[in-house]
């Protein structure tokens, strides 16, 4: 018996919606992860990507646990000397939650041109509405990652 390896014209993508209202940073950025590798299918492959698109909404409505906010940096370096800027998390949150949660779930993906290619099927918004609803998507309700 040989192993299964699933070819590129076999895939089949679907859409998911996350909301994000009230939900915990790290327990909603690795259900997006999953989604996007496809980890969920039967037809899993480390090599493939095989993952769904993510519609991730209502980011500015995230919460982090234990101030967090305060004590996570994020870095910034442009690569010149002297270039490395740092904010806090909470301040990122503030300004970009859109950046924010996007950079959380890129660190969960391979990196390469693999985690390249799947970073480029998630949608990020800050509101309630996203223009995607052609696509038919799929809302996801993770209900043991909601903050207590």
């Amino acid at each position: 018996m040989s192993t299964y390896s699933p070819k590129a014209s076999e895939i089949t993508r679907e859409w998911h919606i996350l909301d994000a209202e009230g939900m915990i940073l790290g327990r909603l950025c690795t259900e997006a992860a999953r989604l996007l590798r496809g980890k969920h299918k039967p037809t899993f492959a480390p090599h493939i990507d095989t993952g769904d698109h993510v519609i991730i909404i209502n980011v500015d409505k995230i919460v982090l646990t234990s101030g967090k906010a305060d004590t996570r940096m994020v870095y910034n370096y442009s690569g010149y000397p002297g270039g490395l800027k740092s904010e806090t998390f909470g301040n990122l949150l503030a300004r970009r939650p859109d950046e924010a949660i996007r950079g959380a779930v890129r660190g969960m993906l391979p990196k390469g041109p693999l985690g390249r290619q799947m970073i480029k099927k998630l949608k990020v918004y800050t509101g309630a509405e996203h223009p995607h609803g052609a696509q038919n998507p799929t809302v996801r309700n993770i209900d043991h990652a909601k903050a207590r």
